[in-house]
């Protein structure tokens, strides 16, 4: 399970924006093509729709891993989407597809794909499959499921407590990832929205989360990226927002992971950058 463990490791994991199964993998397949180190014009998307539009990707209840194969060298890759709506996916089972894990697959990693998605079946599969997808709230709580599946995949191969070490540890990584302190006397914020921002020069900011209010908010704040670069909290649209981690891609974009906060009464001011 590296390449899924690589993938929440290095920010590859988003909320989708759009309840659109085409678009949901053209995203997909351009945060693979945008990985450092990746060949340049490597056409993941086309590959991805091509296999998809030929048979259904989908492995029921609830999860989909479309993929695109390459003679090329390299890494086998992974991103991750989370619909929290649920995509008409067309899967056999007739269920909405709520996580899709795209792989990118060079001739020489086949193997080991076929290894990563046998074990990712396997644990799917299950007695109860992977409970609660319907009731995610929010990506961390995403990563735990994904935490939870790669665990007990490890399970068939390691000792049960060597396992059950990775799964407290993948946890206690995962809850680290969120910002628990806020600015002092603004009080717990009544409403928490995660979001991606992509940065490319020259070109707008593009947000990622499902509230349409505030994709056209932040797209409208053109200063956030460089406040967030600068201190990792502003304002902007009403909202406190905090950075939890950057990616950054060749060759000059990046990726913010981050949180937009409401709160009920006014927060208080951020520091001066």
């Amino acid at each position: 399970m590296k390449a899924i463990l690589a993938a929440l490791e290095e920010g590859r994991l988003i909320e989708l924006p759009e309840n659109n199964k085409d678009r949901a993998l053209q995203i997909l397949g351009s945060l693979i093509e945008a990985v450092p180190g990746l060949k340049a014009g490597t056409q993941v998307v086309e590959s991805v729709l091509a296999r998809e539009h030929a048979a259904n990707t989908a492995l029921g209840l609830g999860w989909a891993c479309p993929h695109a194969r390459t003679t090329a060298e390299g890494d086998l890759l992974c991103a991750i989407g989370w619909s929290p709506a649920g995509l008409d996916y067309g899967a056999p089972d007739g269920q909405p597809v709520r996580l899709i894990v795209m792989y990118y697959i060079p001739e020489a990693q086949k193997n080991i794909y076929l290894k990563e998605i046998s074990a990712l079946a396997r644990v799917i599969g299950k007695p109860g499959g992977v409970p609660g997808l319907d009731q995610v709230k929010d990506l961390n709580e995403v990563r735990i499921r994904l935490l939870d599946v790669i665990s007990t995949a490890l399970e068939s191969d390691i000792p049960a407590d060597r396992a059950r070490m990775v799964r407290i540890e993948a946890k206690q990584a995962a809850v680290a990832a969120v910002p628990v302190t806020v600015a002092a006397g603004a009080g717990w914020p009544a409403t928490i929205v995660p979001f991606q921002l992509v940065v490319a020069p020259g070109k707008p900011t593009l947000v990622l989360t499902q509230d349409h209010d505030l994709v056209a908010a932040l797209e409208a704040a053109t200063e956030l990226p460089a406040l967030l670069t600068k201190m990792s909290i502003a304002d902007a649209a009403g909202y406190r927002i905090l950075m939890r981690h950057t990616i950054a891609y060749a060759p000059d974009r990046a990726t913010y992971d981050c949180l937009a906060l409401k709160f009920a009464a006014p927060a208080p001011k951020p520091p001066s950058p």
